[in-house]
């Protein structure tokens, strides 16, 4: 996925303060935003800093972070706040919120869509947490070469787990996130009862037992570059992946990779406050700003995840070579969102099943 491509360490910094939001004074005037780097951090940059420092005037220093929530703790406990946005996922939110190491955000307070839809409406289902306000979705997918399958490549989730149709190796993030969901959807179970399923030992031993019929034809990766290069060299068939990463090897790398979005499991990223930022008023009024109808659909400019407002979605033109590829451009096939609220509450625990699964 785009958000994690090229993760080393990045500083890009805003134009020059020149105007002071009222009731901030001029020291306030900078704030630094904590993001995943690269491309996405890119686009980012693109539709929401340089925008709100030209409304505002203020500074916006954008750095990297590892998206632990220790991170966070380690400052917020220690008094040494040094960041005041930070973009995460749901699960992260829910805990960090939990824990006290982030600042809650008014709902009331969110500007209307740009349609005058209030924005408890216009938000998708799950994107307006207690501590957490959401920014855009992206889809885990499976993906394959075309130029080694042509039209007969694999068309649906069921296909990654059939070995004897589709011989070969095949990648898999080494999560029990997404890859649990997927065990389940290709034993037969619908969308929206994988969780109600994978809340049981029954069901965790079903997801495991429907894996085993692939284990040992499968490449495991842990970073997002990782897909793109493991269909590259032949490594593997097909391969899990972030969707964003595969567009961009396509346009940037001129490659011919195919998405397979049957089965796509889609996870928003949020912007969040954290608790003891000496820049309170102006972190929240940047999170407002960016997560409004047009920075939203700005960003889509610049990469091809979706806005999680209805309102931004109608914004986006359709001349946009990105709209094809958003999660919720109307694919083919069975679609569901990650329960952030499930894995925030299991993660511990298969985490260490996950663990135990693959040592046998």
């Amino acid at each position: 996925m785009f958000k994690r491509i090229n993760s080393s360490a990045l500083a890009v910094v805003g134009a020059a303060a020149i105007a002071v939001l009222p009731g901030i004074s001029a020291a306030q005037q900078s704030l630094t935003v904590a993001s995943w780097g690269g491309a996405y951090t890119t686009s980012q940059i693109e539709a929401y800093h340089k925008p709100y420092t030209a409304k505002t005037g203020t500074k916006i220093t954008s750095v990297d972070w590892g998206g632990t929530l220790g991170e966070i703790s380690a400052q917020v406990k220690s008094g040494n706040v040094k960041w005041d946005v930070v973009d995460l996922e749901a699960a992260e939110a829910l805990k960090g919120c939990e824990e006290g190491l982030l600042e809650r955000i008014d709902p009331a307070k969110l500007p209307p869509g740009a349609d005058g839809v209030p924005a408890a409406k216009d938000f998708i289902p799950g994107m307006i947490l207690p501590c957490a306000i959401g920014v855009i979705v992206y889809s885990n997918v499976v993906a394959f070469d075309k130029a080694k399958y042509g039209a007969n490549g694999p068309k649906t989730l069921d296909d990654f787990f059939n070995v004897a149709k589709f011989p070969g190796k095949r990648g898999l993030k080494k999560d029990p996130s997404v890859t649990l969901e997927w065990a389940l959807m290709a034993d037969g179970v619908a969308v929206g009862d994988v969780y109600k399923v994978l809340g049981t030992p029954a069901g965790v031993d079903r997801a495991f037992k429907k894996l085993d019929s692939i284990k040992s034809s499968i490449v495991w990766w842990t970073a997002g570059a990782q897909p793109p290069q493991l269909l590259a060299s032949g490594e593997v068939v097909m391969t899990h992946t972030w969707h964003g990463r595969i567009v961009d090897a396509n346009v940037k790398e001129k490659k011919d990779f195919a998405l397979v979005w049957d089965g796509q499991v889609q996870i928003p990223d949020l912007y969040a406050i954290i608790k003891g930022t000496k820049n309170l008023d102006a972190a929240q009024d940047f999170v407002r700003f960016a997560s409004s109808s047009q920075p939203l659909a700005d960003q889509a400019k610049y990469i091809p995840y979706a806005p999680t407002r209805n309102s931004s979605l109608a914004l986006i033109p359709a001349s946009n070579p990105n709209r094809a590829y958003l999660p919720n451009a109307g694919h083919p096939g069975r679609s569901m969102s990650t329960n952030s609220q499930f894995w925030m509450e299991n993660q511990d625990d298969l985490n260490k099943k996950f663990a135990a699964w693959l040592a046998k």
